[in-house]
């Protein structure tokens, strides 16, 4: 799955971005707006995918002077699917974390980070995901790796692309903020919380005045 355009896993790039285009609003859009709204593609190729969404009916134009109007018609038996395509890295992050839930050892949090958070990687990028395990779990013990194994399976099945968990306890992820790992800084920046809590930047250590 291309991190930074989703729905091209679904439909061919162009007329992906402009459906996507069309489902984040209600307001008619001139053909113009919505080229001005997708990434890299021509006005030519904007203007064709407008007008055969138009023939199928899922998309309904109107005329407003010199301009056409476009806008999704989402009473067309098609626009369910076209909606779920805005968000196919939120279903993904919902059911990494819905396959957690069920652990039989859950973890303290797990966290997305890196270009899967951020929306920016491509079709061969990781989904980086930090696990922070409890302090009474060895990183060896047989049930909690095979959570972890299974997890990156399924992660490549529902994506196409390669899970990878980076798993500390709480201890060692305290020794990496204090090191200032560059991790941390990643995390900090883009961290999309699955399950638990934020990673926090350290505290400032206070100046005698």
């Amino acid at each position: 799955m291309d991190l930074s355009a989703p729905a091209r896993c679904v439909v061919p790039s162009l007329a992906a971005d402009v459906l996507v285009v069309l489902a984040r609003t209600d307001r008619p859009m001139t053909g113009r707006q919505i080229h001005r709204l997708t990434t890299g593609a021509s006005w030519s190729g904007v203007r064709r995918v407008l007008v055969d969404l138009s023939d199928t009916g899922l998309v309904d134009v109107t005329e407003a002077g010199s301009a056409n109007l476009y806008v999704l018609n989402r009473d067309h038996v098609g626009a369910e699917a076209v909606l779920a395509l805005v968000d196919l890295r939120g279903r993904l992050f919902a059911r990494i974390r819905s396959a957690i839930a069920g652990w039989e050892v859950a973890p303290h949090s797990a966290i997305v980070f890196g270009s899967a958070a951020r929306g920016d990687g491509g079709r061969s990028s990781d989904i980086d995901i930090l696990l922070i395990r409890p302090s009474e779990v060895s990183v060896d013990d047989p049930g909690w790796a095979a959570a972890v194994a299974d997890l990156c399976i399924s992660i490549h099945r529902w994506s196409g692309n390669p899970g990878s968990v980076v798993e500390v306890d709480p201890r060692e992820l305290d020794d990496m903020v204090t090191r200032g790992e560059p991790i941390v800084a990643e995390l900090l920046r883009d961290q999309i919380v699955l399950v638990g809590e934020r990673i926090m930047a350290p505290a400032a250590e206070s100046v005698p005045g």
